[in-house]
Order: C-alpha cells, then structure tokens, then sequence
C-alpha cells in the first residue's frame, strides 16, 4: 500500500535529518576553542537526542496517514515533537549534570527543525505530483442521501490535495442516476446496505459515510464489523467539520460517544499573540518596502500622471472604516468611468472584477500581477487596522448587502492575504469566497496563518487569479 511505503520513506529522512543534526552539532562542540563536554559526553548527549527526538516523532503521530499530504497539521506535530524532545532532554541533563547539550539546544534544535520541515514540504511536493499523475490515491466509496454524496464528492473534485479517488457511490434510495460533478459521472454502484460488499467486490480502500439511513441508527457499527479483515478505511463526514474544523474534540463515553464543538473566540490571549506577530513581522516586511517604493514610485509617474499611493475606503474589524493603502494602479479618473463599466462586470457577488479593465495602467498590471500594490497594507497593520492573514477588507457598499452570517468575516481585522488569496483570489465565486473566510474566522490558529503565508509567496509568483 503506498501510504506504508510513504511513511516508511519519512521515517528514513527523519531519522537521517536528526541523527546529522545531532552528530554535526556534536562534532563542533568536540572542535571548539572552549570544550565543555569530552568526546564521551558529546556522543551520549548525540544519543540521547536522536533517540529522544525521533521517539517523540512517532508518539506525537508525526507520521499519521490522516496529517499526511495538506493541513498544517503534520508541520505542527513536527514543531511539537520537536520542542518537547529537548524539554525532556533538558531536564534528564539537569538531573544528571550532564555537559554538551548547550550546542544541541543552539544549533541541532533550530536547525534540524527548519530541515524537517523542509523535507517534509519537499516529501508533501511530490507526493502531491503522484497524485495528479493518478498514482497515490486510496479507491473510494461514498455512501448516503443523493444530496450528501453530491456535497462530498464536489468537495473532493474540488480540492486539489486530498487523497482520495471516488469509484462510485451507494445510494440510500434505489434507482438513482449516475452522480455528475465538472464533467465526470460517478456511477451509482448500488444500495447503501450493500456498501461493504460492493467495496470488496471492487477492491475500495475507503469507504466515506456521506449520511445514514433515517431508520438505521447502527448502519456504521454494523458496516464497521461488515469491514472486519479488510484493508478498508472507514470515514465518516459530517458538514459540522466545515464548520468547527479543528475546535472539534472527542469525548467517548459508555454507548455515548460525543463530539464537542468549541465556541470561536474573538478576544484574549490568542488574538494579544497574533497582533504582536503581526507588529514584528511587519516591521520586518517595511525594511525592504521603503527600498524598494521610490522604483516603484518612479516607474508609475513615468507611466501615468496621478499620486503614489491610492487610499481607499474599506470596512475593518466590527465594521469601523479605515484607509486603506496601496500603491495606485488605475488611471485618476477610474472612479468615475466604473459607472460605465458595471455591465461588463466579471466579479462574483457584489465585487466588481474585469479581467482587462481599461483603467488598470501598464505598471499597474504588472503590480497587481503580483500583488505588490498592496504592500503598503503593512502599514494598516502597523497602525492596528488591519492583520498580515484575515478575511478581505471589504468595501462599504459590500457590506451594506451583508446578511447575518455574512457579517461574522468583521469579527476580526481583515487581512492583506488570507485563504481567499491563496484559493484562487479573484477566480472564486462570491460563495466560496464567503466561506474561506468564514472557516478562517472561526478556525485561526498561528500554525494555519504560517501556511496561508508561505503559500501566499508561491501565489504571488504563480499570479493565478490576479486581476
């Protein structure tokens, strides 16, 4: 099965990264000006953290089939494992008075870290390859209501990175069609009672519980026990996930099992933690900015006749307006010729989006391309109006057609990237738009804002959906 030969080929990179991180750092410590540990102590200390530091990998599930191929979560419990490794190291080596661990902490801990990581992004790259190429994939069923199974595999055509290849469905109702989704037809293999038969009669890696049958409360039990002494994978979906996502835990109790769905914050010591990340990383990001603004700002007046910078009017956290800045890629009067453009409009929603809109001037073009017009935003987050990974400021005259569930999206400041950007950016419906944003509202987490980050470096160069 390819998910073992994968795992076994993470298992093999890991090893060989933390055992060259670990030996490495050993040899300088041996070939210091100042030593502070023998050769002795040196290789056990080596030992101690190889041993401790892939131990911790597999116990923390670093490797889980569920955290392999998207999410952030396979990076986390790298970082977790990682970290807690050399705790545990630091405190045996205070009990023991051990020397030679200082330079592990310096140097094998960060680096080793960042190569982990790495390898694991470069693994992911590939693996996510196989699976465009066809190979990677586990066969699957999807079982449940015409209208569940519809929901779930539209979402997993949808979604580049998942590891699935539908082969048909079984149906709670009979006589169904055929399932048709973007051009492709799932066949409706037959009724869901059949589900474990039919998935040994065509050889399926999984089976995916879209919904049950109104009058059949033990359907997953009973098709859990039907699936004994297979290499079926049972998967149950539940559109509460798209919801909640990570604020979902589980509490088994005798014959109760139950999920517990924690309420989004919107305040405290989590949102203190990503203001003060969004301070140093922007401060970071002006440093370069303020070089490279009088290239910019000298091409544009070249270019066209108009002022640097374009304020803008945007809707931020509650609904309080603020400026927004951006560096000007239309024509002075564009305001005033939107009038004349709205039925050429290619937007979703309400935004307003046209392809090859005549007021966008030549540099311009290439700033929105990749999105350094809005470089300036740094300054918004700066000033506290805006975060570096959010929803997209929305205009006013959006927000005045939002409806309640929409409104949620100013619950925190807007962001200059967010999913909306890395998801296809102006090539998304005004519905999928909505619902990133959503999802990352109620979902944030510093882990999910480094990934939206590094992807957005990647979009930015790709200018896919950039007009």
């Amino acid at each position: 099965m390819w998910e073992r030969r994968y795992r076994r080929r993470l298992a093999l990179t890991d090893a060989v990264i933390v055992a060259g991180a670990a030996t490495i750092t050993a040899l300088i410590e041996l070939r210091g000006s100042i030593l502070t540990a023998t050769a002795g102590e040196s290789a056990r200390i080596a030992l101690l953290v190889v041993g401790s530091w892939l131990i911790l990998l597999w116990l923390i599930r670093s490797r889980e089939p569920s955290v392999l191929g998207s999410g952030a979560a396979e990076y986390s419990r790298v970082a977790h494992a990682t970290g807690l490794a050399f705790g545990l190291i630091a405190i045996v080596v205070l009990v023991f008075q051990l020397r030679g661990l200082r330079l592990q902490l310096i140097i094998a801990l960060p680096a080793g870290l960042v190569v982990l990581i790495g390898s694991r992004w470069l693994w992911r790259k590939w693996l996510t390859h196989e699976r465009d190429l066809g190979f990677c994939l586990s066969r699957a069923i999807v079982a449940g209501t015409r209208e569940d199974i519809d929901y779930v595999i539209a979402n997993l055509v949808h979604d580049p990175h998942h590891s699935y290849r539908v082969i048909g469905a079984t149906t709670v109702n009979d006589g169904e069609e055929p399932i048709q989704i973007d051009g492709h037809s799932y066949p409706i293999m037959g009724p869901i009672r059949s589900t474990a038969a039919l998935a040994r009669r065509s050889g399926a890696d999984t089976i995916i519980v879209a919904s049950v049958p109104d009058n059949d409360r033990d359907f997953v039990r009973r098709l859990a026990w039907e699936l004994e002494g297979t290499a079926a994978e049972l998967v149950l979906c539940n559109r509460l996930t798209d919801v909640a996502g990570p604020r979902i835990s589980f509490q088994p109790l005798d014959g109760l099992p139950l999920i517990r769905v924690k309420i989004p914050e919107f305040e405290g010591g989590v949102h203190a933690f990503k203001r003060a990340f969004d301070v140093v990383i922007s401060a970071l990001a002006l440093l370069p900015i303020l070089l490279i603004t009088p290239i910019i700002a000298l091409a544009m007046k070249l270019d066209s006749h108009g002022p640097v910078f374009f304020r803008q009017t945007r809707i931020g956290r509650d609904g309080r307006p603020f400026a927004m800045l951006k560096f000007r890629t239309m024509t002075v009067d564009a305001e005033a010729r939107l009038a004349s453009l709205q039925s050429l409009n290619e937007g979703a929603g309400p935004l307003f989006k046209l392809k090859r809109d005549p007021r966008v001037t030549r540099v311009g073009g290439i700033l929105r391309k990749y999105s350094l017009d809005e470089l300036p935003q740094f300054l918004n987050v700066i000033r506290g109006e805006m975060s570096i990974v959010g929803p997209r400021p929305p205009l006013p005259g959006e927000v005045i057609g939002y409806d309640g569930t929409v409104f949620r999206r100013l619950y925190i400041k807007p962001g200059i990237t967010g999913l909306w950007q890395v998801s296809g950016r102006s090539d998304l419906s005004w519905d999928e738009s909505v619902r990133l944003d959503l999802r990352y509202v109620e979902n944030w987490s510093l882990t999910t804002d480094l990934m939206i980050m590094w992807r957005t470096a990647k979009v930015m160069f790709a200018a896919k959906g950039a007009y």
